[in-house]
């Protein structure tokens, strides 16, 4: 009985001391433990820059001739000279076969000799007439004579009529003999060869004759375009530019010629026609280019390097920098892409600084280290080489 008042004691020093123990540690009056600041992110950064831009409009074309000619005989015989080489150069009237022209000389030859009886022929007629009708008043001759006399002569003046316009005929057919060049062109494959028989009924004649120089473009863009292309086609005749198909190499400037006077309802597009002068021939008549229909230009718009901007759920955005060196989200409205850098039609303002590499690694108000100099060129071909690996 003497122990149950020492239990009961030590069980009660044992709680204090767990109190005073708990006390000590969560007791809300003692400083907590100072937390660790998260580290930088490393990125790349770029400025948002302010220029004139200009926008355009981007659609796909194929390279035409402006002038496409086959060169057709208008005539039948066999070809005795070919004068030109295949792919040459060659200029309007220049010869580029012969055709035998002894049968069509010959047929020259011949009315004017009959042209030349029937002239004999009127000289005599004329001649009795003016002998005839002096006699007639003197009644030396009857009416009836002088009057066959003169229809005589009447006759033989049509024939002739008809001997010249043969005679001019068949010079026509000689002067088609010669096969000339039609325009300023390039000559194709040569679709008949010497000695060879032509007609004027051959599907593919002698050859294609194309004129690339000015040479066309036909391209296609939405048909919504329409009408910012006539708002701005009344103020002045607009530029486009031809690109190689992946859209690095200008090819040519040039001037848009006509908007087509239809819209192609398959494709809810309209097509365009432009012209180019083509001097140094990188256009080519069927190729496949890129056309950039230079519409107006933005003075002092917004562009920041393409690589800058972000695709989410609610559209394109951006990381900004701001003063106290975090990344802070910024929603973007983007106009147009060339050449890698993007316009911002909104959400920018100039000389801001955006980040254009390292955006992975990035939340709202993450702090970051803005890499420069080799460190920075190191992180963009890190990425670069990222990206390539699938």
């Amino acid at each position: 009985m003497r122990k149950r008042p020492f239990i009961i004691a030590a069980l009660l020093i044992i709680v204090g001391g767990v109190g005073l123990a708990a006390k000590h540690v969560y007791d809300p009056s003692e400083p907590a433990a100072a937390s660790v600041p998260a580290p930088a992110v490393p990125v790349v950064a770029g400025k948002v820059t302010s220029q004139d831009v200009p926008i355009y409009l981007r659609g796909v074309g194929t390279v035409i001739a402006y002038n496409n000619v086959v060169v057709h005989s208008l005539i039948s015989g066999p070809i005795t000279k070919i004068t030109f080489t295949q792919g040459q150069t060659v200029k309007k009237g220049d010869l580029l076969a012969q055709i035998d022209p002894n049968p069509y000389q010959a047929q020259i030859d011949q009315i004017t000799a009959t042209r030349d009886r029937d002239q004999a022929q009127l000289v005599n007629a004329q001649a009795n007439l003016d002998r005839y009708t002096p006699l007639l008043a003197k009644g030396f001759a009857t009416s009836q004579l002088v009057a066959t006399q003169k229809a005589q002569v009447t006759q033989l003046q049509a024939t002739i009529k008809a001997d010249e316009a043969l005679l001019q005929a068949a010079q026509i057919n000689l002067s088609y003999t010669r096969l000339t060049s039609p325009i300023d062109g390039v000559t194709g494959i040569r679709q008949i060869d010497e000695g060879n028989i032509i007609h004027p009924t051959d599907t593919f004649g002698l050859v294609d004759v194309a004129q690339i120089q000015p040479i066309s473009l036909i391209f296609t863009l939405p048909e919504d375009t329409l009408p910012q292309i006539q708002q701005q086609m009344a103020k002045g005749q607009l530029t486009v530019l031809a690109y190689s198909q992946d859209d690095k190499t200008k090819l040519d400037e040039g001037k848009l010629l006509l908007i087509d006077n239809q819209i192609v309802q398959t494709t809810g597009t309209i097509r365009l026609r432009a012209t180019f002068p083509n001097a140094r021939n990188q256009l080519w008549p069927g190729a496949l280019v890129n056309a950039r229909l230079l519409l107006n230009t933005r003075n002092n718009g917004l562009t920041i390097p393409g690589s800058a901007v972000q695709q989410g759920p609610n559209g394109s955005y951006v990381y900004v920098i701001a003063p106290d060196g975090t990344a802070q989200i910024r929603p973007v409205t983007v106009t147009q892409i060339t050449g890698g850098d993007v316009l911002i039609d909104s959400g920018l303002k100039a000389n801001e600084t955006v980040v254009v590499d390292g955006q992975y690694r990035l939340a709202q108000g993450t702090p970051v280290q803005v890499l420069h100099g080799k460190a920075a060129r190191e992180a963009d071909l890190q990425s670069a080489v990222q990206q390539a690996i699938p």
